[in-house]
């Protein structure tokens, strides 16, 4: 063979466009089909997106009609299929265009007690150039959603819109985002346009002022005296006689050169104003929902106190770990606490946890339903920080107050959030 036959052996079989294609070009082709596949399934989400339920039977109907009227040649059904397709063809010409509204939404408060209303305002504003068809403007709240009906606005004009949010029970609110909504008449098709960021409305549990004496023990320029004794501290206690490892500087030599014994100075150990909050969660110790709330609201209550009296506040539960710095913070915690399953959160793991991340706590209230017992309080109080002082709530609604005491813990027992007040005001006199 000549070398010109070899060199054209050599050349591949596709040579003039003739053969199989290469194992890159088929590569190539399949990456171009693949994005082809995306970029249409895009399009037929955005496409299915704006169709409502309505609209997809008149489709539906639509699409059989023109089949069953060509198969059987029912002019007929032709001619309602033609109706049809020309309703659905003008109602599509609604979605042409865009809105031009520039939306602002004003909250005059973002924070309300349950049983307020929360009032804002919608301000829509046309800055395009050509006038505005009439839409519709939804606000979600919550699990619900507000819609106003705005009428045809022209370039530059302005609407405003007041609502009012009513707030029936505890929680946390997520209002918008705005979305203006364009449809047809015949309510086939329905494009939403969001606009602004949604804005949390926090609904604050009912609280009850405590007057009175502080919650704690007395305060020093160092913290708060306990009963434990220290070597070296500043609240002098007493006058004790020398241990090996005390330091010399705190030997008190005038008793020393009277007695001929080495005598040293003692001290109450200080500790900061350290007030921790428990708040029991499982639904097996509360009668009701309503006694739970009744908790959640003693917490709040209890919890802003402390924040008055200067107190370095630690909320508990088991699904809350926070340190609010103010009152507003805490309440905003408080907002969004749920109810726990009958065996999770309990009042005994809850005296563990506290005990295990905060063991220099000065006072410890723990706040639980009426269905507690005396089994599991005495559990509980038993697992508290050695040394602070441990005060029990018990919120049984409807309930005489009441106040006894498990071990070294207080127990009282409150049945409406009135009774917290004069309740407490009992145990620190």
């Amino acid at each position: 063979m000549s070398t010109d036959q070899t060199a054209a052996a050599a050349l591949p079989a596709r040579a003039g466009g003739q053969g199989a294609p290469t194992e890159r070009e088929t590569a190539g082709y399949g990456a171009v089909a693949l994005h082809a596949l995306r970029v249409a399934g895009a399009w037929a989400l955005r496409v299915a997106a704006v169709i409502r339920p309505t609209g997809w039977i008149v489709v539906s109907i639509a699409a059989a009609a023109w089949v069953a009227g060509i198969w059987w040649g029912w002019r007929e059904i032709i001619l309602a299929a033609v109706i049809l397709t020309v309703v659905i063809a003008l109602s599509a010409l609604f979605l042409i265009g865009r809105s031009t509204y520039d939306v602002e939404l004003d909250l005059s408060r973002s924070r309300v007690v349950v049983g307020e209303k929360a009032h804002g305002a919608l301000l829509l504003r046309n800055t395009g150039a050509r006038a505005i068809l009439p839409s519709r403007v939804v606000l979600p709240v919550g699990s619900g959603r507000g819609v106003f009906g705005v009428g045809r606005m022209t370039p530059g004009e302005e609407v405003e819109e007041l609502f009012a949010i009513p707030t029936l029970r505890r929680q946390v609110l997520s209002v918008g985002p705005v979305s203006i909504v364009r449809g047809d008449p015949f309510g086939l098709f329905e494009r939403t346009d969001s606009r602004n960021e949604p804005v949390e409305l926090y609904v604050h549990p009912k609280t009850t002022m405590l007057v009175g004496q502080s919650l704690g023990h007395i305060r020093d320029l160092e913290g708060l005296t306990s009963t434990v004794i220290a070597r070296d501290d500043i609240a002098f206690h007493a006058l004790t006689e020398y241990q090996p490892g005390d330091d010399l500087r705190h030997v008190h030599w005038r008793s020393t050169a009277r007695t001929g014994t080495m005598m040293m100075r003692t001290y109450e150990e200080t500790r900061r104003s350290h007030f921790v909050l428990g708040l029991s969660t499982a639904s097996a110790e509360y009668a009701s929902s309503d006694e739970f709330e009744l908790a959640v609201s003693m917490v709040g209550s209890v919890g802003v106190r402390a924040l008055r009296d200067a107190f370095a506040v630690d909320l508990r539960a088991p699904e809350l770990d926070t340190s609010p710095p103010n009152a507003r913070r805490l309440l905003d915690s408080l907002s969004g606490v749920a109810g726990t399953r009958a065996r999770d959160g309990d009042v005994a793991a809850l005296g563990q946890r506290i005990s295990a991340d905060l063991p220099l706590a000065s006072v410890v209230v723990l706040v639980c339903g009426g269905r507690v017992t005396t089994a599991q309080l005495r559990e509980a109080c038993a697992r508290i920080p050695h040394g602070a002082r441990c005060l029990v709530i018990m919120a049984s609604e409807g309930a005489e107050p009441a106040l006894r005491r498990i071990g070294d813990a207080d127990v009282v027992t409150v049945g409406t959030l009135d009774d917290l007040a004069p309740t407490v005001r009992r145990v620190l006199s």
